[in-house]
């Protein structure tokens, strides 16, 4: 981190470092889909559908929703709740140590 760098920029550009690397791992159809919700959108839609996704991911034991919408949502209030970054960039990294190698012929 240096002098000039507030921490959390340091957060966010780990975070997007993480979300960048899951993406290449995807395929592409998911990788596009990651990559529209990971770009930045004004914090009146952020924070709403962010919080809208956490709390159907929380429920996601009913029909519709899903515990994919947990982490979604908290990536994308990630953006405007620096708390929620650093605990991400370690969740992000357990997930990329728990799968397999990436592939060497997949382009960056």
């Amino acid at each position: 981190m240096t002098a000039h760098t507030p921490p959390s920029h340091m957060d966010q550009a780990a975070l997007d470092e993480r979300v960048e690397r899951l993406q290449r791992r995807l395929p592409d159809s998911l990788a596009k889909v990651v990559a529209w919700i990971h770009q930045p959108a004004p914090k009146a839609i952020r924070v709403p559908l962010g919080a809208a996704l956490v709390v159907g991911g929380v429920v996601g034991f009913l029909p519709i929703v899903g515990y994919w919408m947990l982490p979604v949502g908290l990536v994308i209030l990630a953006r405007d709740v620096p708390p929620l970054r650093p605990p991400l960039v370690r969740f992000f990294d357990w997930v990329e140590s728990k799968l397999p190698p990436a592939r060497a012929d997949k382009p960056n």
